[in-house]
């Protein structure tokens, strides 16, 4: 069981100017069990000299003849001196009450703790010789320093020449409300490596009007040319803000700055805006027309890159078909085509009596080897059916012939009159037909067959000739007509035009 008393003790300080005495509060606890006493003052922050334990615990001598304290002794409103320091006791537990009471002793009233006057006084605000302003700017650094808005933005600069979409990041610094506008640089963009756009600054929103000789472009601006400066109400998700002459647009803001929003003002609408890059339109790459120098794999080399390469060699293509040739016979129809670019001819294409451009001149196939057709039939999968069919067709009717001839039976519709001597006939026969241009007669042929396989219906055939004043009527011209039909209604114009030579 322990009693407590609350006390204090008078100081006195006389080196200062400041303070004259100081009132130090301290705890004297009394042990029933032995009779000892313990004094400990509290501890105070920053009180400049050591506090704690103030007096050990043990029996403390009441005077000189020999005699201890009791707790008989102690009461409240009464002095106590112990090793010639005087204590001031004040007041008591309600154990400690109850307690004293219980053994008859009456207890003095309880008083009031007074306090050290040089302490009230540091409490006290320092006395200020300058008009206070509305506004504590002292205050807003203290409580908003280190938070800065973060706004995430992009200045739109399309609309002038090799002008883009640029993002940036604004930073409002709620301590000063300054505003700062930081680049954000991508990896191999181009551009020198500036962190900032706008420094750390106050940025003016509204100006006071001004005169024209003011010299804005030399003076900084102060607080007398602006009527308002940008605050944090002025940035928002989804708006469009205009610092120092440039429009930013802020689609977004991180997270510390929406709780900012929602808990200063009460905006909860932070609905991020989905920016996208407008789409370049891609210019579509002309092939200027050959030159003719180099081959043209060669020259459409300078149209891919400034530093042209060589065109890769398929390996695989020339180790495959080493030593494989296919060899076709062709039939020269026109020297000179304009318009018509050049190009490498496919094997997988090449149909009979068609008609093929290659360097300005327009070639018809007439002939192939056996080689060919086993070539193509071997790699059916290669070849279009009808180029397989065309090139069977072409073997079929030579196969005719030869056993036509070797039996001395006219085959079905010809006559045993050989093509080369009936195109000589009919050709002595039109000398006389002056009017008849042959260059046009073949032009009309070729402009008319869009497919260029060579082969016309018979009664557009008659038309083209008919329009060209070509007599049909003639007997030897109606035995040609008859040689040159494949099939029903169908007429191989080649094998006619070789009547009509340039």
């Amino acid at each position: 069981q322990i009693l407590k008393f609350d006390a204090y003790f008078q100081e006195d300080v006389p080196l200062s100017t400041e303070e004259h005495y100081r009132i130090r509060q301290v705890t004297i606890y009394y042990y029933l069990e032995d009779d000892s006493i313990y004094v400990i003052e509290p501890v105070v922050q920053n009180s400049g000299f050591p506090q704690g334990k103030y007096l050990k615990r043990h029996r403390v001598p009441k005077n000189d003849q020999g005699e201890h304290y009791h707790w008989k002794d102690l009461n409240r409103g009464i002095n106590i001196t112990m090793y010639g320091r005087t204590y001031r006791i004040v007041d008591c537990d309600p154990f400690t009450q109850v307690f004293l009471e219980s053994q008859g002793i009456e207890l003095n009233p309880p008083e009031r703790m007074p306090f050290d006057p040089y302490t009230e006084m540091r409490k006290m605000p320092l006395r200020k010789y300058i008009t206070p302003s509305d506004f504590d700017q002292l205050k807003q650094f203290l409580t908003y320093d280190k938070q800065v808005l973060r706004f995430y933005a992009m200045w739109d600069d399309t609309n002038n020449m090799f002008g883009e979409n640029r993002p940036y990041i604004i930073h409002y610094f709620l301590a000063d409300d300054t505003v700062e506008v930081r680049e954000v640089h991508k990896q191999n963009d181009g551009r020198d490596p500036f962190p900032v756009l706008i420094r750390r600054q106050r940025l003016p929103k509204t100006f006071v009007d001004k005169k024209k000789t003011f010299p804005s472009c030399v003076l900084e601006i102060s607080d007398q040319e602006v009527l308002e400066w940008y605050t944090a109400k002025d940035f928002a998700v989804g708006k469009s803000t205009t610092l120092l002459g440039r429009t930013f647009f802020i689609y977004d803001c991180d997270e510390f700055t929406r709780n900012f929003y929602r808990d200063k003002f009460g905006i909860t609408d932070f609905q991020p805006v989905d920016i996208k890059k407008k789409l370049v339109e891609e210019v579509p790459q002309v092939i200027p027309p050959y030159n003719g120098f180099g081959i043209l794999e060669d020259s459409l080399q300078n149209c891919f890159s400034l530093f042209p390469k060589p065109p890769r060699k398929d390996i695989i293509k020339m180790l495959e078909n080493d030593h494989k040739v296919l060899r076709y016979q062709l039939a020269l129809v026109s020297a000179f085509l304009d318009g018509i670019e050049p190009a490498y001819a496919e094997d997988n294409t090449a149909f009979f009596n068609s008609s093929s451009p290659v360097f300005g001149h327009r070639f018809v196939i007439t002939d192939a080897d056996e080689y060919v057709l086993n070539y193509m039939e071997s790699n059916a999968e290669s070849f279009p059916a009808a180029t397989l069919q065309s090139l069977r067709d072409h073997f079929r009717r030579q196969q005719v012939v030869k056993e036509t001839a070797n039996s001395d039976i006219p085959a079905l519709g010809t006559t045993k009159q050989e093509p080369d001597e009936l195109i000589v006939q009919v050709q002595e026969e039109l000398k006389p037909h002056k009017h008849l241009n042959n260059k046009n007669i073949q032009e009309a042929f070729l402009q008319c067959d869009k497919d260029g396989s060579g082969i016309l219906d018979k009664e557009k055939f008659l038309a083209i000739c008919n329009s060209l004043s070509v007599p049909t009527n003639s007997v030897l011209l109606n035995k040609l007509i008859d040689l040159c039909s494949c099939g029903e209604d169908k007429i191989n114009y080649h094998d006619f035009l070789r009547a009509f030579p340039l």
